[in-house]
């Protein structure tokens, strides 16, 4: 029920596929109806089976009113065509007018022959359902056994005939390297220049890092030179490899509308452009949200520690959702990621992949601190040893930047005053201030720093003078500019029957949550809420419960908000800052 909702929501047309008809239980009727019942769905069958359970041989093709029997000694690579049994064909005869009424209304030219009482061509058939199903007006219902390959062939050209094609988008659209504004479209043909993008990096234990990437227009041949954008820097393809489960084989290139694996990228990350350094372009990229969650983390042995690292270092180059650091206060290290499961799984696939040990803490927030109000610092930065002379003295001002999610800095002073390394030096030190907050340690966030005024000392000044001076300013401005704890909230979907509603909305506003709107979505209830993720730990183990396991939800980040007096005292312990 969540892959099919997710799959309503992003507008994605899809088959169905009735599996394991072999098995003690297979039904086939029943299985179309749960469509229609728990799904809200509109399923068509396109094929009939042909026996239940153990007697199950083939399927009926409705279209083409032909039985086809899988020959089980072959395991399912061949079947032959027959003529449907006697006893299914009445069944079969109401089947296909079912489906040729549901399929002729999506074409005018198959509905005025339907009308008419003309009989329809395969192919005319098959153009108004690939109409109704790009359009998700129906769901075509084809049916088999996955794991003896019954089923599969027909299924296979199903996804051709009715699905939506790579080729139906002449273009691929992306945006100028040096104006991100201008917006060009090339053909998606393999005689345009290469363009195409890497979707996943991943470690292989025989060929080592791997990028899948997928050509969108040109050819790329073994041992040719690809330009990142991103980087800006050139790098060889040294192998191209056709990958099919976890069988691999060398392949001399690739063209438009291929999906392969290059080795001998070492500085990509996923969601990079790469392209024809002669005629370069960026393709749209993969939108990474902010970490939301961290746990600490810590190998069980010594022998684990250089094993975590690695894994460590392994999965955040995978993974760009996933984040290491370390807490200079405690020395621990930190993952962190898009929730529990995220990190659940992070952790099992080191023990799984790597072998690795770990002891995991409590999942912590990622809180954040800002400024409420504005606020101006003069300070001087002097020091003098016995070999250093150091001066330096800034005038800045804070104040809240809303739009931005880090520091916008800005500079009043001509480059009279100040040369671009000391600038660039205040900006350091503005940045490095901003990383520790004022109220619990937090990193600070949407912030405006504006440098009013310098000192420069031309014998004692320099550039880690005026870096430590603007931290100083930076910092003790920040105490002066009403500091406020943030803490993430998330945009919460709850899909849910109506029989417990009710329920979901009581323990929602339990968890500090704000339920936005009620509606329905098919046959279900939909609840937006947005609420703080430190009331939503340990949410799905709840719902299931609530719910009897009938409710699913969804939870992506939404915004900072702040915190309120009584969740920060909670927070602090009850001490003032």
């Amino acid at each position: 029920e969540t892959v099919w909702r997710q799959a309503d929501k992003y507008g994605v047309p899809r088959l169905g596929f009735i599996n394991k008809l072999d098995r003690v239980g297979g039904n086939f009727e029943e299985s179309v109806q749960s469509m229609r019942d728990r799904l809200a769905a509109n399923p068509v069958p396109f094929q009939l089976p042909i026996g239940q359970e153990e007697a199950f041989t083939g399927v009926v093709d409705l279209i083409r009113m032909k039985a086809l029997i899988w020959d089980s000694s072959a395991q399912g690579q061949d079947f032959r065509e027959e003529a449907i049994p006697a006893d299914m064909l009445d069944d079969a005869t109401l089947a296909r007018e079912h489906l040729i009424e549901s399929v002729s209304e999506f074409d005018d030219a198959a509905m005025e022959k339907y009308l008419e009482g003309e009989p329809l061509t395969e192919e005319e058939i098959k153009r108004a359902a690939r109409k109704g199903c790009i359009a998700m007006k129906f769901v075509p219902v084809f049916c088999g056994s996955a794991f003896k390959n019954k089923g599969i062939q027909p299924l296979l050209d199903a996804v051709l005939d009715y699905l939506p094609s790579p080729l139906d988008v002449t273009h691929v659209v992306g945006t100028d390297v040096s104006d991100p504004t201008k917006v060009i479209e090339r053909p998606r043909t393999d005689s345009e220049p290469l363009t195409m993008l890497a979707f996943k990096i991943q470690t292989d234990p025989f060929v080592g890092q791997i990028t899948y990437v997928r050509v969108y227009s040109g050819v790329l041949k073994n041992g040719e030179t690809v330009f990142n954008p991103r980087t800006g820097k050139r790098e060889r393809i040294s192998k191209i490899l056709k990958m099919e489960a976890n069988q691999r084989s060398e392949i001399p290139e690739i063209a438009a509308g291929d999906i392969a694996a290059v080795s001998g990228l070492k500085i990509v990350a996923t969601g990079d452009t790469l392209c024809d350094a002669k005629d370069p372009m960026v393709l749209e990229s993969l939108t990474v949200p902010e970490a939301v969650i961290s746990i600490a983390i810590e190998p069980k042995s010594t022998v684990d520690a250089a094993k975590m690292t690695k894994a460590l270092e392994r999965f955040e180059a995978e993974d760009p959702t996933f984040h290491v650091s370390n807490n200079a206060e405690t020395g621990q290290t930190l993952i962190s990621g898009m929730g529990e499961l995220h990190l659940e799984i992070i952790v099992d696939r080191m023990l799984r992949e790597f072998k690795v040990g770990a002891n995991i803490g409590k999942p912590q927030v990622n809180y954040r601190e800002a400024i409420s109000a504005s606020a101006k610092m003069d300070k001087t930065f002097e020091r003098e040893t016995e070999k250093v002379h150091q001066f330096a003295r800034v005038v800045v001002e804070v104040e809240p930047a809303t739009e931005v999610s880090g520091l916008l800095f800005e500079s009043k002073i001509g480059k009279e005053k100040i040369n671009d390394e000391f600038l660039r030096a205040v900006k350091a030190g503005c940045e490095e201030a901003m990383q520790v907050g004022v109220i619990a340690a937090y990193a600070m966030t949407g912030i405006k720093v504006t440098l009013l005024d310098v000192t420069v000392d031309l014998e004692r000044s320099d550039a880690m003078s005026f870096k430590i001076a603007a931290s100083m300013a930076t910092r003790e401005a920040f105490r002066l500019a009403s500091p406020i704890l943030l803490e993430p909230t998330m945009r919460v979907e709850v899909l849910v029957p109506d029989d417990f509603l009710s329920n979901i909305i009581k323990d929602l506003n339990s968890r500090r949550a704000r339920v936005n709107n009620v509606g329905l979505r098919g046959h279900l209830q939909e609840v937006e809420a947005s609420a703080p993720l430190s009331g939503m730990f340990g949410y799905t183990t709840d719902l299931r419960s609530i719910s009897q396991g009938r409710a699913t939800y969804s939870m992506t980040f939404a915004s900072y908000e702040q915190v309120p007096d009584s969740v920060l005292k909670r927070i602090l312990g009850g001490d003032s800052y």
